[in-house]
C-alpha cells in the first residue's frame, strides 16, 4: 500500500521517452522496449561492427545491443544514465545483454569482464562510471569474473561526443596503463563500454592490454552509432 502510494505521488519514468512507468514496468515501457533499435550483432551481421576495428587491433567478438542515432530514444536512455544518474539503466541493459551472450558459446568462454575507466577527476565529476553496472550484470549472466581495476586512465580529456575520428584517437591513444597484468594473462577478457562511435577509446584500451602473454579480447557496449 505504502508503495503504491509512493508511486501516485512520485511516479516512475521510463529511462527511454520519460513518460510515467506502469507497476508491472521496470526502467522502460513496453512501448520503448519493442521500439528500441537492436543492434545483434552477436545474432547476425557480426562483421559489420567487426569491420570498425578491421586493421587496427585483433578482436575475438564485438557486439552492441542497440544502434545509436541522434535524437532518439536510444540516446535517451544514454543521456539520463550518464547525466541524470540513473544507474538503473546499466543494471537493466547488462541484464538483457548478458542473458543474450550467455546463449552463445563464444561468449561463455570469456573469463573476465573489464570496464572502460573514467579518470579519477572525471569520476568525481559524475559520481560513477556509468559502465560499471552494465558490466557487473553481463558478468554475472555469462558467470566471468568482474575485474574494475585492471585498466586505468591515466590523463584527463574533454569530452569526446564531438571530435571527429582522427582527435579522438589522438586524445584516448596511450592514456590508458594496466594494473595486475598476471591476473589477466591466457585469460579471454570482455572490455565494456556505452557507445562504440569510432571505437577509438576501446582500441586504445585494447592496444593497452595486447601485449599481456595469451591475453583474448572481446568487446561489448551498449549501443554502436549508424
Amino acid at each position: 500500500m505504502l508503495r503504491d502510494l509512493a508511486y501516485l505521488f512520485y511516479p516512475i519514468s521510463c529511462a527511454a521517452c520519460d513518460n510515467a512507468l506502469y507497476k508491472n514496468e521496470r526502467t522502460l515501457c513496453t512501448s520503448c522496449r519493442h521500439q528500441l533499435p537492436l543492434g545483434n550483432f552477436h545474432k547476425v551481421n557480426a562483421e559489420k561492427i567487426k569491420k570498425v576495428f578491421y586493421g587496427r587491433v585483433k578482436i575475438e567478438n564485438i557486439t552492441s545491443l542497440f544502434l545509436f542515432e541522434k535524437d532518439s530514444l536510444v540516446q535517451n536512455l544514454i543521456h539520463n544514465l550518464k547525466y541524470r544518474g540513473r544507474e538503473e539503466i546499466g543494471i537493466e541493459l547488462g541484464k538483457w545483454l548478458g542473458k543474450e551472450l550467455s546463449q552463445l558459446p563464444e561468449y561463455q568462454l570469456i573469463e573476465i569482464v573489464i570496464p572502460v575507466p573514467l579518470h579519477p577527476r572525471r569520476l568525481r565529476e559524475r559520481g560513477f562510471n556509468q559502465v560499471e553496472k552494465f558490466g557487473i550484470e553481463i558478468a554475472k549472466e555469462i558467470g566471468a569474473k568482474y575485474l574494475d581495476s585492471a585498466l586505468k586512465k591515466k590523463s584527463y580529456n574533454k569530452k569526446q561526443s564531438k571530435h571527429g575520428r582522427f582527435t579522438r584517437w589522438k586524445n584516448t591513444s596511450e592514456t590508458f596503463s594496466v594494473q595486475n597484468e598476471s591476473l589477466l594473462a591466457n585469460k579471454h577478457i570482455l572490455l565494456v563500454d556505452d557507445i562504440v562511435t569510432t571505437g577509438a577509446t576501446l582500441e586504445a584500451c585494447a592496444n593497452t592490454l595486447k601485449h599481456i602473454p595469451g591475453i583474448k579480447i572481446s568487446m561489448a557496449t551498449m549501443a554502436m552509432t549508424i
